[in-house]
């Protein structure tokens, strides 16, 4: 979940990725280990995945505050988390991104999850301390992935999947980087616009406009923090002029494209995540 802000400095954070990315599709991961005994502040803005914050510090402890709740420890955060921030000092981290589609069979709550954060042992009981121990019992990021891999991949076969038609119309959408027309998708799945409406919010929590409303504008985002300006972005993005981009980002972020461009985590984006 890319973050906004500009005092973050990066330098003081180690970043790990898995040497053989893509085995598990619709999953990503990187590992976050901060060297600096400094506290970081840092604004999260949303994105088109669930993410699962492992917390896998020694003595400090990752403090999560979403929409002035505060949270410690590994938490999942929905689509559309709201006003949500993270802190903390010289704290380690494996971040896993799930696509919705995938993170309905790992949680199984989709629709509760849908703008919250929350704590992984709300959602996974007593296996959530265990996976934290499994984690914990080796500094390796290679291993971490594996196992994390491991983990992710049994609940995915003991779980039931979204239904094919609501794995396709979330494929398309993210493939068309939200340029697409919710009826245009109802017919590719035979579908009325009704039905896939319904089933696509009970099983992702987050209809189709609105999903595609979000990885428009994490296209967008990228786009700004590459350099590009706002105009060409909202062209090339398909917004209807530059004003209607900032009502956008602004409805998203909080923020204004400007603002978004200079968001300290975008700046590493393509190390942590080089599939993106």
């Amino acid at each position: 979940m890319p973050s906004a802000g500009t005092s973050y400095d990066w330098a003081w954070v180690d970043v790990a990725v898995p040497r053989m990315p893509g085995r598990l599709p619709g999953v990503s991961m990187a590992g976050f280990r901060q060297r600096s005994p400094a506290l970081w502040d840092i604004r999260m803005v949303a994105y088109p995945f669930v993410t699962l914050f492992v917390d896998l510090s020694d003595t400090e402890t990752v403090v999560y505050d979403a929409r002035g709740r505060t949270r410690r420890g590994s938490v999942v955060a929905g689509l559309l988390p709201g006003d949500f921030r993270a802190a903390g000092r010289r704290v380690e981290c494996l971040q896993i991104r799930l696509e919705p589609i995938v993170a309905a069979a790992v949680f199984g709550v989709s629709a509760e999850l849908s703008g919250a954060v929350l704590a992984l042992e709300d959602l996974w009981g007593r296996d959530a301390a265990r996976a934290e121990d499994r984690l914990r019992a080796t500094t390796s990021w290679d291993e971490r992935f594996t196992i994390a891999r491991d983990i992710i991949g049994r609940r995915l076969e003991a779980r039931p999947q979204v239904d094919p038609e609501v794995a396709h119309v979330w494929r398309r959408t993210l493939a068309r980087r939200g340029r697409v027309r919710v009826d245009g998708l109802a017919d590719e799945v035979g579908w009325s616009r009704k039905r896939l409406w319904s089933r696509f919010r009970s099983q992702l929590g987050i209809t189709p406009k609105r999903a595609a409303q979000l990885v428009r504008f994490d296209h967008a985002a990228h786009l700004l923090a590459a350099g590009h300006g706002a105009a060409g972005v909202a062209a090339e993005s398909g917004y209807v002029d530059q004003s209607h981009l900032t009502r956008e980002v602004k409805a998203f972020a909080g923020l204004t494209p400007a603002a978004v461009a200079e968001a300290p985590w975008l700046a590493i984006d393509d190390v942590a995540w080089p599939s993106h």
